[in-house]
């Protein structure tokens, strides 16, 4: 999403500068052009030189600056660029834009492009919190600006409190929502899964799976840069939770399937990704079971069968995790849960295992028709995914 997209990022005067090299880096990485144009304050945070090593851009710092690509830079730049990131943004650039004044290159840029603008506050809390820091914010939010709150955490003066600067991946997933806010999949509402369910045992003890979440993650992702509205239903993981997602916590199968039934009520799809346990133990033990001196006993009782159970005009998409007959035993619970499609995985099959960053994966339909993917990222199997999701939701539509 984010390569060949050229970014004007403004860097000013704020101890978080040093981290806008960091997301200079990786946007750059996910290859977009990076263009950056720095305030003069923020040339006393860091220098020129790092963001032109990172990016392979001149760094615009002056208004009259000119250089053989850019004899305007503030038209050239606001012309070419797919969107404007300012990070930080101080409250004195907060400030100033709110106001309409052009006073310096980043200035000038803003009020002179078409492109989305991103404003990422970053300051001390007493500065953020100040109702006209607060009213200029307002404005901006009114003129279609998107703003990225701040977070709460140790700030530069040793205080704590809201003005951090969010982490990059933050930063980001912001960037690629705007880009996708009319994407394919605009104005629908897609319901995703992820996770492997927890059945407790005792206080302390639970039965579980290897499922990592990543799958669930990509697609909630995907389906967000594509303009959905994303709802994740995910068990504990150690995955950062998705920006612009709405994100539910869960334990259970139980606790999975009630959240499913209420979140699906408007759902325009549900895409099972979890690998929800198929067993739970019979009782929960309200303290912790001691080791005792002969072997323990468990009585299991079935889980509910969550995309069986919940009924709607929604499409169901499901998966199979297998370690053997993959395709038979993926048209099986195709047919038998009455899904649109199923993604099915051979677990067993190298870099597609549970915790991998890649996935080599069948998807058939319920007209049995099947299509066999080479070994992707989770991300590009999750387009994959959404690519016949958008597809199915058209002829659901006509």
């Amino acid at each position: 999403m984010l390569a060949n997209k050229t970014i004007v990022l403004g860097v000013t005067g704020g101890i978080a500068a040093y981290k806008a090299a960091d997301l200079a880096s990786k946007l750059t990485q996910a290859g977009a052009k990076v263009r950056v144009i720095m305030t003069k304050s923020a040339l006393e945070f860091i220098t020129p030189l790092t963001f032109e090593g990172i990016t392979g851009n001149a760094v615009i710092t002056d208004m009259f600056q000119t250089t053989a690509e850019h004899r305007i830079n503030h038209v050239a730049l606001s012309e070419v660029a797919d969107a404007i990131v300012i990070a930080p943004a101080t409250a004195n650039i907060i400030a100033k834009i709110a106001c309409g004044i052009a006073d310096d290159m980043l200035t000038c840029t803003v009020l002179v492009t078409k492109a989305p603008i991103i404003v990422s506050p970053a300051m001390h809390a007493n500065m953020y919190e100040n109702s006209i820091t607060q009213e200029n914010i307002a404005k901006l939010k009114i003129r279609g600006f998107t703003i990225i709150e701040p977070e709460v955490g140790r700030l530069a003066s040793g205080g704590y409190g809201v003005g951090r600067l969010p982490d990059t991946e933050v930063i980001i997933g912001t960037i690629q929502q705007v880009f996708g806010k009319n994407g394919d999949l605009k104005g629908k509402r897609i319901v995703v899964t992820a996770g492997g369910t927890r059945e407790a045992l005792d206080p302390v003890r639970y039965i579980s799976n290897h499922s990592s979440g990543k799958m669930g993650y990509a697609v909630a992702e995907a389906a967000r840069d594509r303009g959905a509205k994303v709802t994740l239903i995910t068990t504990p993981t150690a995955l950062a939770i998705p920006t612009g997602v709405e994100t539910i916590k869960v334990q259970s199968a139980k606790q999975m399937r009630d959240t499913v039934v209420k979140a699906t009520a408007k759902a325009d799809a549900l895409i099972m990704a979890a690998a929800v346990a198929d067993y739970r133990p019979k009782t929960t033990a309200k303290q912790k079971i001691k080791k005792g001196a002969g072997d323990l006993t468990l009585e299991l009782v079935k889980t509910p069968d969550i995309i069986s159970e919940v009924k709607g005009k929604f499409l169901k998409i499901g998966f199979a995790a297998e370690t053997q007959d993959l395709v038979a035993n993926a048209k099986k619970k195709l047919t038998n849960k009455a899904l649109d499609m199923i993604v099915a995985n051979d677990v067993t099959s190298e870099g597609s295992g549970f915790g991998a960053d890649t996935s080599k994966v069948t998807l058939i339909n319920k007209g049995g028709k099947q299509e066999d993917l080479p070994l992707m990222t989770k991300r590009e199997v999750a387009d994959k995914i959404l690519d016949r999701v958008g597809k199915l939701l058209g002829e659901k539509g006509k």
